[in-house]
């Protein structure tokens, strides 16, 4: 089954550029449109994409929002991509705390925009990871969110569970993750199942998110 994916963009061009780079590959179906955040929750709901392709700066509903919207009313939700013109964008940071799979820059090479929609969508490793850890460095709390630490204490993590989620932060996919283990792949996604189930997260991009807001794993 191909991935199916959802654009939304204010911008036709955008759009139009999304779609033709997406839809040359035989595994990706781009399933529908929408110019604003506003649109999407009915859209998810009719088409239910795997993937939201979602700019991050929109008129009346930006992609933060509408991250949070899709998050709070869908039952099972898309991964989302925010897009964005800007890397080091706070609102690209904030819309990974919302809830956001990973981002996408516009000014990408096809390849790149290709294999994030292939990543986001199998959820196995982290969407550039290096970008990750600098947004975090620059926009989150630096280890000083009470509530985050809070969360990461009651989580009470096992040794192997603690070193799984430091390598998940360094962007290892989870075949990286039991090569560097020497355990099974099987064995590294029940610790991954594991840590997101403890963190109460919905995926590693927001596990991650957390272990740098509590200061688990320093961002710099």
């Amino acid at each position: 089954m191909p991935v199916t994916v959802l654009l939304v963009d204010d911008e036709p061009l955008v759009r139009a550029g999304l779609r033709a780079v997406l839809e040359a590959q035989p595994d990706i179906e781009v399933v529908g449109e929408a110019a604003d955040g506003a649109a999407v929750i009915p859209l998810v709901r009719q088409l239910r994409p795997d993937v939201v392709a979602m700019d991050v700066r929109m008129p009346l509903m930006d992609g933060i929002e509408a991250t949070r919207a899709i998050l709070r009313t869908v039952a099972e939700p898309p991964k989302i991509l925010v897009v964005t013109t800007f890397e080091n964008d706070e609102y690209v940071y904030e819309a990974l705390r919302a809830g956001a799979d990973g981002f996408l820059l516009k000014r990408a090479r096809p390849a790149e925009i290709v294999h994030a929609v292939r990543l986001v969508a199998e959820g196995e490793s982290l969407l550039f990871p290096a970008s990750v850890r600098q947004l975090a460095a620059d926009y989150g709390d630096g280890g000083g969110s009470p509530a985050a630490r809070a969360a990461m204490e009651r989580a009470a993590l096992t040794e192997r569970e603690a070193e799984v989620l430091r390598l998940m932060a360094r962007g290892m996919s989870n075949a990286e993750i039991a090569a560097r283990l020497v355990v099974g792949t099987e064995t590294v996604k029940s610790h991954v199942s594991s840590v997101l189930a403890k963190l109460g997260a919905r995926d590693r991009t927001q596990a991650v998110i957390a272990a740098y807001e509590s200061g688990f794993v320093a961002p710099g």
